[in-house]
């Protein structure tokens, strides 16, 4: 790893002071970049992770494709702590925290506002940074893009009535303009960019060339993951800022589930005997959310200025930090994995 690399945790939390100064001090610029949106998609923030995912699409070998469905292990690990667990934990945190442990410093009605929240992001497992926290771990690429789609194609259908038996309500307005945007945003757009170009560098040097690219190319989607890091605290500032114990009292619950689900899935893994470059993935996807659908939701059925709303946009703040610790752990324990 390059010195820069190495010094990721050091700029990671500079481009958070950054992004909470400049937000405050220029909260008219970071809304203009805010309002640039389309379906509650960002799309400075669809570019820059774009670049974060694209350098992995390149390392995708369509034809190997076939051979994931002989280890099944790692996907059945995903799909149950994704769909059977997670929306569970999540939401009994959320109880807990917010109608018995901060009961006494939020409002009741609001309190139920940060529960909607909470289970929102809890039933929107990551689509896109998952290939980022893939590639730092140094994950199999055609796995972790196997457990992705896997994993949108049941969003698909299990979203809606999971939020739904959850929230206690009958009816979610599931806004398909988001979901369907951002799979072909982050999915296939990258997927069909990584795949020309990995032809392309084959046909002219082999899969060293492939390698030689990729090396070029990974400081900038290193820069892409810190600007996307200052444009979310930016974007926020004012609000953390002004509110920053409220923005503590939200985030506790996530960061425990952030850590308790990755400890499930990756002892789960160990377990399994998996190799590290499937068991890292296999328990970062399970911890890291699909943040633009599950904001996108919550303004629709709650409102832009709700306690759901706000909690949604604090997971966003918190995910970055915590999977990066995540990361790091994955990456220190490698050794204790089979090859």
């Amino acid at each position: 790893m390059s010195l820069f690399e190495r010094g990721l945790t050091l700029w990671v939390a500079l481009c958070i002071l950054a992004g909470l100064v400049l937000g405050s001090l220029a909260p008219g610029l970071f809304g203009a970049l805010a309002g640039l949106e389309y379906a509650s998609v960002n799309l400075v923030v669809a570019v820059l992770i774009w670049a974060m995912v694209y350098p992995m699409m390149i390392g995708i070998d369509l034809g190997s494709l076939k051979d994931v469905g002989r280890r099944p292990k790692g996907l059945v690990i995903t799909l149950v702590v994704n769909w059977l667990i997670k929306p569970f934990t999540m939401a009994a945190l959320a109880v807990l925290f917010f109608e018995h442990l901060f009961a006494a410093l939020i409002a009741p009605d609001r309190a139920a506002e940060y529960v909607a929240g909470l289970i929102l992001l809890g039933a929107a497992p990551c689509t896109a940074m998952v290939f980022v926290w893939s590639q730092l771990t140094k994950g199999d690429p055609n796995y972790t893009l196997v457990q992705v789609s896997v994993n949108d194609l049941i969003m698909v259908v299990a979203f809606a009535p999971i939020v739904a038996f959850l929230l206690g309500v009958t009816e979610i307005a599931v806004p398909w303009e988001t979901l369907i945007l951002s799979v072909v945003l982050y999915i296939v757009i990258p997927l069909i960019a990584g795949t020309v170009t990995r032809y392309r560098l084959i046909a002219r040097g082999g899969v060293a060339a492939v390698s030689a690219f990729t090396a070029r190319i990974k400081p900038a989607s290193v820069l892409g993951l810190l600007m996307t890091v200052a444009l979310l605290f930016g974007f926020q500032g004012p609000v953390i800022v002004s509110q920053p114990l409220l923005i503590a009292l939200i985030a506790t619950p996530i960061v425990l589930q952030s850590y308790g689900i990755f400890a499930l899935g990756y002892v789960w893994a160990w377990a399994w005997k998996l190799p590290h470059r499937v068991a890292a993935p296999c328990a970062l996807i399970g911890t890291s959310n699909f943040f633009e659908l599950a904001v996108a939701v919550a303004i629709g059925l709650f409102g832009l200025n709700s306690g759901a709303a706000l909690a949604t946009v604090v997971g966003v703040l918190v995910e970055v930090p915590v999977m990066l610790s995540l990361v790091a752990i994955a990456n220190r324990t490698r050794d204790r994995f089979p090859a």
